[in-house]
Order: structure tokens, then C-alpha cells, then sequence
């Protein structure tokens, strides 16, 4: 997988290291333990992440240098730290001033995974024989690129999920650019349109329903055809994030600790497309 790709890591982790808190030493004499190296620590988020495996097979396989209860304090530092949602808006912005968001064709769609281990932000999965599961709804660019999110249960439909995900979008700016919105029929309904005229989209793309025993409306099959619509670079992203294990299976029970794991692979991602932007257009460095 590419986010093993040591120049990657690399990259994620030059990023990542001055963004860490500074860790506070209160103990009165200093007789305790050395601090266990961050790099480890993020190196076991970096596994398990991939991987999907628990905490204790990260621990295993990072040669126990590290314990599974120091991985998961250490994450809850980083969380309360906001270093996640700071390395997303800085990868963000690092790609649109490299490469450039495409925000002329903007998509919106749900994703269902499993969740066996149930907790905050789960539901049963109507996809997966009612286990628990849990879900997000991603925004992208014209080209794929994750804009924002919302997370909840696998029994949420999309719609309720929708005003988040712009709001999302828009914590960062983003919804004054965009100029068309593409949407699937589980967003054709009045609230979705009153959604749009608030955050001031105009123009949007969303597939009709059909009532029972309609047929299938024929539509043109040329690719970026309006009628058609450009849905199909969020199904990419969230393929793209189903690849990393933890999101395809996630065994966390806080939403908090789900929402970190989106914000590190997408940066892994980010940092991927940015490599290969440099190596093709500046092939000296």
C-alpha cells in the first residue's frame, strides 16, 4: 500500500512532529520511565491503521517497544492536542496551493463499514444483516479530493447527514467556490434543497427517484454529460479509504478516535498526490 511507501511516512511524519504537544514532566524527583519515542507511537497508529489489526498485534508488530495502553493514551493526547483536524487543513492546504482544489463539480455520498465492537457512532447496518456498522458522508472535488465529513451509525440515511457535511465543507471556506453540487437519488427531497440555498449552491445535480415499477430513465452515457452527473469521484475517495483496514472494519467505540483515523489516512493520501505532482513537474528534487 502506498501510505507504506517510506517516502510517505516520511513526508506525513516531518509534518506531524511539530504539531505534537510538548509532553509535561510533573513528576517531582524525575524517576519515572523514559518517554516513549512519538515516532514509535505514530508508527503503531501507522500499522494498525493499514493493517486494521488491535492494538495488541500493533504492539507485536513494532517489536513491543511500545505498549497498546501507551499507543491509545498517546492518541488521546494528540486528540485533545487537535493535531489530527490540524493536519488535515494543513495537507488541505498544502494541495490547493500545489496542485489546486476543482471545485467547479463538487459530490456528496455515504459510505457503510462494519463496526463489530459497536459504541458511540454505530448503528445496525441495513448493508450487512443489521451488525453494527458505522458511517460517513464525504464531500470531494472534481477529482476526489475529501473536503470535509460527517460520521454517525450505519442506520443514518444520507440526508440527515448532508447539512454536517456542508457545514463541514464550509468551516473551511470551501462552499463559496463551489459551483455544482452531484448528488444520487437518496437526496432528492425538499430539506436537501433548503440545505443548498443556505450555504448558497445554486446549482445541483440530483438523480430523480422512481416510483415502484418505473423504469429505468435513459441517460446519456458520455462521461461529464450534466444529465449524467459527476458522482463518481466520491465512490472513488471512499473506495480509496476503504482500502486502509481500520476504516473498512473499525473497532474503535468513539467517534473521536474513527474521525482521527479519516483525518490520517486522507493525509496519507494527500501527501502521496503531492509527491508524485513534484516528481512529475520537478523531477530534480
Amino acid at each position: 500500500m502506498r501510505a507504506f511507501d517510506r517516502e510517505v511516512v516520511d513526508v506525513v511524519w516531518e509534518t506531524i512532529a511539530p504539531m505534537l504537544p510538548r509532553p509535561v514532566d510533573d513528576h517531582p524527583k524525575g524517576g519515572h520511565r523514559p518517554r516513549i519515542d512519538d515516532r514509535i507511537i505514530f508508527q503503531a497508529m501507522l500499522i494498525r491503521l493499514i493493517v486494521g489489526c488491535s492494538y495488541v498485534d500493533a504492539e507485536a508488530l513494532c517489536g513491543w517497544q511500545v505498549s497498546d495502553t501507551t499507543i491509545r493514551a498517546r492518541r488521546d493526547e494528540w486528540i485533545e492536542a487537535n493535531m489530527f483536524d490540524d493536519l488535515f487543513d494543513h495537507a488541505l492546504a498544502a494541495y490547493d496551493r500545489r496542485i489546486g482544489l476543482d471545485l467547479s463539480e463538487v459530490a456528496v455520498d455515504g459510505s457503510l463499514h462494519k463496526a463489530p465492537c459497536g459504541g458511540e457512532g454505530t448503528g445496525p447496518n441495513p448493508t450487512d444483516r443489521g451488525r453494527s456498522g458505522h458511517k460517513w458522508s464525504m464531500a470531494t472535488d472534481a477529482v476526489g479530493i475529501p473536503l470535509g465529513w460527517d460520521l454517525d451509525g450505519a442506520n443514518r440515511h444520507d440526508i440527515p447527514l448532508f447539512e454536517p457535511t456542508l457545514a463541514d465543507v464550509a468551516s473551511r471556506g470551501l462552499h463559496l467556490d463551489i459551483e455544482t453540487i452531484h448528488l444520487d437519488r437518496g437526496y432528492d427531497a425538499r430539506k436537501v434543497r433548503d440545505v443548498l440555498a443556505d450555504f448558497g449552491i445554486d446549482d445541483a445535480v440530483i438523480a430523480k427517484r422512481r416510483k415502484p415499477g418505473e423504469p429505468k430513465p435513459v441517460v446519456p452515457t458520455k462521461v461529464g454529460c450534466h444529465s449524467l452527473g459527476l458522482r463518481w469521484p466520491v465512490e472513488r475517495t471512499n473506495s480509496w479509504l476503504a482500502n486502509f483496514g481500520q476504516l473498512r472494519r473499525n473497532t474503535d467505540r468513539r467517534t473521536c478516535h474513527r474521525h482521527a483515523q479519516i483525518c490520517l489516512a486522507i493525509v496519507f493520501l494527500l501527501a502521496a498526490k503531492l509527491i508524485d505532482h513534484r516528481d512529475r513537474f520537478d523531477p530534480k528534487t
